[in-house]
């Protein structure tokens, strides 16, 4: 995120002596993103960040895409038979080499440290409550909160409350659109939100110098390290590179005359893919406007909606906790006689969240035992 946060104690310069009132030196770590062309952040350990107490087994895992007829899908994510914590419950839906999209339906807490070494991560809280734990310090969640997690933070969720997430993870940075900022990197007046609507991470008490297991995720696996101290023994840091969070309900939604096409929606940007947040808004006010999108052939993107709450205007048959699946090229759009119900409406109250990637995806056959098979069907005029 483009702009600057400072927690804890700092020295008054980059780099130079830094020491406890016993005169022992505090351990300097530099966290930088494009090698040190990106944004970074400088935090302060009590004990080196560096030492290994033991290095576990390698846990190989692999992506398998599906064999199957390409078509429209309709998943029905609470179906799922998924239990655990917020890593051991993730079933991996769809996927290319950009992107991974997974449920999950997390009952525990993390006994563990979890770095991800390859991706960024954009946890939306569908229900539940819990708290995000990490190097950086504490972030309180929420149903509707996305929070999203740079590669190379280190964290856990302790669960309060049962939690559903969509977990998305990417191989490119996560941003704030850029249509949304000036040159410098301030959201600007017309931005959808703006930064007060971002939570950031609360510094809290150093951890002591306990050994605690980290589960690093690289690209085909999950390398376990034990540290002789604890990674969240930092007394201070600053820098532009850190977890945030930001509550779909904060996201104020862009209106018209007439139908607002889906960019007017967006919330992130990576060089992949986006994201949107379809939330509740008053419908277009031309006297002869259509409030049911058109029909849509995009033939550069997929469509992944993520359905969360409220009621669906122009689909039937959807729930909460639907998936929809729409492959580039293929015209989708509302169903039949949806078009005509929409006029004259004046609101609606829809909660989703949209992923348009911009190559094709693979599904999983966990997302095949949840398929609604009948869905491509559901445009015939019965």
């Amino acid at each position: 995120m483009p702009f600057y946060q400072k927690q804890g104690r700092i020295p008054t310069k980059r780099h130079i002596q830094f020491s406890d009132e016993k005169n022992n030196l505090y351990w300097e770590e530099l966290i930088s993103r494009d090698g040190f062309s990106g944004i970074y952040s400088n935090v302060y350990h009590i004990n080196p960040p560096t030492s290994l107490k033991a290095i576990g087994k390698f846990k190989k895992s692999n992506l398998i895409s599906a064999n199957i007829s390409h078509r429209h899908r309709h998943i029905l994510t609470s179906k799922l038979k998924s239990t655990g914590d917020c890593i051991s419950s993730r079933i991996p839906l769809f996927f290319n080499k950009n992107i991974i999209i997974s449920k999950a339906h997390a009952i525990n807490s993390m006994d563990f440290l979890y770095r991800n070494g390859f991706y960024d991560e954009v946890i939306f809280i569908q229900s539940g409550e819990g708290n995000l734990q990490t190097n950086f310090g504490t972030l309180k969640l929420i149903a509707g909160d996305f929070a999203v997690i740079p590669r190379g933070v280190i964290w856990q969720i302790d669960i309060k409350k049962e939690m559903k997430l969509l977990i998305i993870e990417s191989a490119s940075a996560v941003e704030t659109p850029n249509k949304y900022r000036n040159k410098l990197g301030q959201l600007l007046e017309h931005s959808p939100y703006c930064e007060r609507d971002i939570k950031t991470p609360k510094l809290t008490s150093p951890i002591g110098n306990n050994s605690i297991d980290v589960q690093v995720k690289l690209m085909d696996g999950i390398q376990t390290y034990t540290y002789h101290n604890h990674p969240f023994d930092i007394i201070g840091w600053d820098g532009y590179f850190f977890p945030f969070s930001l509550n779909i309900n904060d996201f104020m939604p862009i209106t018209g005359k007439i139908h607002q096409p889906p960019p007017v929606h967006q919330t992130f940007q990576t060089k992949d893919f986006v994201i949107c947040s379809f939330v509740p808004r008053l419908f277009d006010y031309h006297p002869e406007s259509i409030p049911a999108p058109y029909a849509h052939s995009n033939v550069d993107s997929d469509e992944i909606i993520f359905y969360v709450d409220g009621e669906f205007m122009s689909r039937k048959g959807i729930e909460s906790e639907s998936m929809t699946y729409h492959p580039m090229g293929l015209p989708h759009g509302p169903q039949p006689g949806k078009i005509e119900e929409s006029i004259g409406a004046k609101e609606t109250n829809e909660l989703a969240v949209m992923i348009d990637t911009f190559q094709p995806l693979n599904i999983t056959n966990f997302s095949l035992d949840i398929d609604d098979e009948e869905y491509p069907y559901s445009w015939i005029d019965k």
